[in-house]
């Protein structure tokens, strides 16, 4: 059965990026070895949008989208913009280093109750 995701961001700057989201994002990590961090977010989920071409997409979540926003700044994080509402929830976006722009939303919906197939 499958029971997570496992995500990968591909860049020419893995020492700054990595340092980025264990010291800025302050995500909980192991170290796998040879500075190979392997970093947990707990929560995951799946969505399948409809668009005019395939593409991937990749968002981080938080449960109070402007208390995050305010913890993340005081660490360096620069935001993009500030926080739009959106139908299914509240949106805003930072860079990453040597990626670029991520989405961080806090969502309206729950997954509380999800039936299996």
């Amino acid at each position: 059965m499958i029971n997570g995701v496992h995500a990968m961001f591909y860049t020419p700057q893995p020492d700054e990026l990595r340092a980025f989201l264990r010291d800025k994002l302050g995500l909980p990590f192991v170290d796998t070895g040879g500075g190979w961090l392997i970093f947990s977010l707990g929560a995951t989920e799946v969505g399948a949008h409809p668009a005019s071409e395939s593409r991937q997409q990749l968002s981080f979540t938080c449960d109070d989208l402007p208390r995050t926003v305010a913890e993340l700044t005081a660490r360096g994080v620069e935001f993009a913009g500030g926080i739009s509402e959106q139908e299914w929830g509240w949106l805003t976006r930072f860079s990453l280093p040597g990626i670029g722009e991520v989405e961080l939303f806090q969502p309206k919906y729950s997954l509380q109750g999800a039936r299996p197939a």
